[in-house]
């Protein structure tokens, strides 16, 4: 019992660590409190609010009355992953420790994060009623990438979308190309995000399929671009309009002396989360993709 508690207390920390360092969106995260805020496990209730505009004032007659509606609205959790892992305890030991010692934070960094952030983009992306280009483009040079971004920003602009908080997420590519342009040429546009972010290609799609890890073909598990989808170019997110939670992150670690099947290190993860927007606040999604 004793060995185990040290191994947990040993690597879940940098289990922790790692996700975010590597996580491109988990400055997206939302408040805590509101993971507490579901009735059931998965659940997440979400308060919203509409009310009636103003209208004319009468000398005789005072005020228009008007009405307030308040609903809850529950959405369920779109991200439940897993995978477990066994490791022989002789295996571990002629490499000292390293089989083991290693595994959980290359599994972090090389599959569970680069998906959890396609799988992020992806949703926020195939949600319908956000802002987006009116056809896919590519982009080209400097020029092209600059106006496009600017494009999106008056868009947000008229629809009222706050200017803090806007995040932009954009491929590296892209980003070199307004980066290498002519010294007189403004890239001023850039300034007008709280973040600006690189998204490698391979994560930054519309559409994604992930592998249950079972059928025939999917036994690796993963994730890969969709038939329909497309490569983004880049994603303007305001943040106050994402519901992103991780609302259940479990790494299990079980010793060899705890594991009554093996003489074998066992390293379980699970992860549930939420990724959806809010109604209300659609415009704060703004995307530009490739034909």
């Amino acid at each position: 019992m004793a060995n185990s508690i040290a191994l947990a207390s040993t690597y879940v920390p940098i289990l922790d660590e790692i996700y975010k360092l590597a996580s491109l969106t988990s400055k997206l995260d939302g408040a805590a409190d509101l993971v507490r805020q579901g009735a059931n496990a998965n659940e997440l209730v979400i308060p919203k609010i509409s009310m009636d505009g103003l209208g004319d004032y009468s000398r005789n007659g005072g005020y228009v009355s008007g009405d307030v509606t308040m609903t809850n609205e529950t959405i369920t959790c779109n991200f439940d992953r897993g995978r477990m892992f066994s490791v022989d305890n002789m295996d571990n030991a002629e490499t000292a420790g390293i089989a083991f010692g290693r595994l959980a934070g290359e599994f972090i960094r090389t599959k569970v994060v680069p998906e959890l952030d396609a799988f992020r983009f992806a949703t926020y992306a195939g949600i319908s009623g956000i802002s987006k280009v009116s056809a896919g483009a590519t982009l080209a040079t400097g020029a092209d990438v600059v106006a496009a971004i600017r494009a999106a920003i008056t868009k947000m602009d008229e629809d009222e979308v706050p200017v803090e908080d806007r995040h932009l997420f954009i491929t590296p590519t892209l980003h070199g190309l307004i980066q290498d342009m002519d010294t007189t040429k403004s890239r001023e546009v850039l300034n007008r995000f709280a973040t600006v972010t690189d998204v490698p290609q391979t994560r930054f799609y519309t559409a994604i399929d992930q592998y249950d890890g079972t059928t025939s073909g999917e036994t690796a598990g993963g994730f890969v671009k969709a038939e329909a989808g497309k490569d983004i170019n880049f994603m303007i997110i305001h943040k106050p309009a994402v519901i992103q939670f991780e609302k259940h992150v479990a790494p299990k670690i079980i010793s060899p002396e705890m594991n009554q099947t093996a003489d074998a290190y066992k390293f379980g993860y699970r992860n549930v989360g939420i990724a959806d927007v809010y109604d209300n606040k659609l415009a704060g999604i703004y995307l530009h993709h490739k034909a």
